[in-house]
């Protein structure tokens, strides 16, 4: 079976709503600063865009608070005109969410229900808000699944009616030029995804 080519199908979307002359609006979905800087670049010729700020599996609350502001002081350092809309800190959400799949290692179940969560908030802002597109910065990691991240999206769209747009953001040299541009604008890289037990599978990793 042939892998789906997430990047070529968001190019095409990119070339198509260009060809328009159209400039729709985007929900982006931000899991932290360095990973949006790539995805803020590749999107904000092409859309008006939008950040949303919901991540409730950041621990702890003082390292969600941290990545939060990292995030609001990098727009101005890109020189960019986009809102961070931020939500209150709601770990409760992820914890009730993951329950039972605790003990399951990054990029198992609880990932992808983690991922859900974060999706689905997304949606649910786009709808509300008039939006034409969500998407999020997830794919551009290369511990992130692009074809998971890419099926719950569609699935919220069809469940929202608001289009998803398609992407696998750490292509065309995408997750180094995050790296890159984390360095350009002396931005904070946090060493785990951000739950709790992301940090404590980096520590025993980091203990060896």
């Amino acid at each position: 079976m042939n892998k789906i080519n997430y990047h070529k199908l968001m190019i095409a979307e990119i070339e198509s709503i260009k060809s328009k002359g159209q400039r729709p609006k985007l929900v982006l979905h931000s899991c932290c600063a360095p990973c949006s800087t790539h995805v803020l670049e590749v999107l904000n010729e092409t859309f008006n865009l939008e950040i949303l700020f919901f991540n409730p599996n950041i621990y702890p609350k003082e390292e969600y608070h941290k990545r939060l502001q990292e995030q609001i002081h990098l727009i101005p350092k890109m020189e960019l005109d986009i809102k961070v809309a931020k939500t209150d800190y709601e770990s409760h959400l992820f914890y009730e969410k993951v329950k039972g799949l605790e003990n399951l290692g990054e990029g198992s179940e609880r990932c992808k229900q983690c991922i859900s969560l974060r999706l689905e908030k997304t949606a649910m802002y786009a709808a509300e808000n008039k939006f034409d597109y969500f998407t999020s910065t997830l794919s551009i990691s290369p511990l992130k699944n692009a074809d998971i991240i890419n099926e719950i999206g569609q699935s919220l769209q069809d469940k929202y009616s608001v289009k998803f747009l398609i992407a696998d953001f750490k292509k065309n040299n995408g997750f180094k030029n995050s790296i890159d541009l984390s360095k350009k604008y002396n931005l904070y890289r946090q060493d785990y995804c951000g739950c709790i037990f992301s940090k404590k599978e980096r520590e025993s990793k980091n203990n060896k």
